[in-house]
């Protein structure tokens, strides 16, 4: 019996450990899409853009309840673990939720975007936010207007484009930006394309990260209930 227990609480303490490390995880993941795309967060919903900071948020409580199941199976404390066990279901049916909305919202992102890009389009020379946000977009992706420079002739009846549209290396000083410099891709399919990429890393992450909490909530309980009978024989 002593051997047995042994044996789960080492199980459960190792799978703690990997706990940890998937909050730390989910955590790094959530910081990397916020620190590298929140410059794209104008051409996306709030509602979309709030994902990685729920990551993060969700992260940091991850590897902070960790520190319960480490300490309740080192001090053989039922009631750590079973608070442990608990914190770490609710974290688990959170990511499960977030993944499915997550996956409902996926459904509606070209249309939700294709607003968005109308709206920062149409008030392009009214906020400075909206002017920066084209001008890294475009410059980055290499790309100009929502589906082609057209676009942009259609909103403001101007044939000349912002620079950004434009290849630097394809215009002379006295040059102007028009379409026949302009990069034909528009920059909707391109920043999809990115978002769909980062998508399936997250989604990866979360079947990853989700299996091994499961285990490891599965583990607690029994060394829970381990505990809960070697008290009752004492």
């Amino acid at each position: 019996m002593a051997s047995g227990l042994g044996c789960i609480k080492c199980i459960t303490f190792f799978c703690n450990l990997l706990f940890a490390l998937t909050g730390l995880l989910i955590l790094f993941v959530g910081a990397m899409v916020q620190l590298n795309y929140s410059h794209y967060s104008n051409f996306v919903s709030d509602q979309i853009w709030t994902a990685p900071i729920i990551l993060i948020i969700i992260g940091s409580i991850v590897a902070f309840i960790c520190f319960l199941g480490c300490c309740g199976a080192l001090k053989e404390n039922g009631c750590m673990i079973l608070s442990f066990a608990i914190l770490a279901f609710v974290i688990f049916v959170c990511e499960i939720g977030l993944g499915i909305a997550g996956y409902m919202k996926h459904t509606g992102l070209r249309r939700i975007m294709e607003a968005q890009f109308n709206v920062t389009m149409r008030d392009y020379n009214d906020r400075d936010d909206y002017r920066d946000a084209w001008s890294l977009l475009q410059s980055e992706l290499e790309c100009c207007g929502t589906y082609g420079p057209s676009d942009w002739e259609a909103v403001y009846h101007n044939t000349t484009l912002h620079a950004s549209c434009c290849p630097i290396i394809v215009l002379n000083e006295a040059d102007k930006c028009t379409t026949a410099h302009a990069s034909p891709d528009g920059c909707l399919n391109k920043l999809i394309h990115i978002l769909d990429s980062n998508a399936l890393v997250l989604a990866g992450v979360v079947l990853g990260v989700a299996s091994i909490q499961l285990l490891t909530i599965l583990f607690a309980c029994c060394l829970c209930r381990s505990f809960c009978r070697s008290y009752q024989t004492v």
